[in-house]
């Protein structure tokens, strides 16, 4: 079954305007809420910028500029963070295919 993320996110953000709920409040923020689409935008932002370190990273250890470990560890970063970026991708298209199995 092949999911339309555009419907998917369309239908997340239906629900929640139905239950007019602040967000998800995190510790900090004094119990202000914070939007879900905004948390995920930040984790997207968050993770293209530890693949870019690790791409320069990789390209100053060629040019003779850095040291074998800081490659290292800015790659192994770069690649859990993806691994949670796919984890919480298959996770929303999970809710999102659970939704669509709800009776109306």
């Amino acid at each position: 079954m092949a999911v339309n993320f555009s419907e998917a996110a369309r239908a997340l953000n239906q629900a929640a305007a139905l239950t007019k709920a602040p967000g998800i409040a995190s510790p900090d923020s004094g119990g202000a809420g914070v939007e879900f689409s905004q948390l995920l935008k930040d984790a997207a932002k968050q993770a293209v910028e530890a693949g870019e370190r690790g791409e320069a990273m990789t390209v100053k250890a060629v040019q003779g500029q850095a040291d074998v470990a800081e490659v290292v560890t800015a790659v192994a970063n770069a690649e859990i963070t993806l691994q949670t970026v796919v984890a919480v991708r298959d996770k929303f298209i999970a809710a999102y295919q659970e939704i669509l199995r709800m009776p109306i």
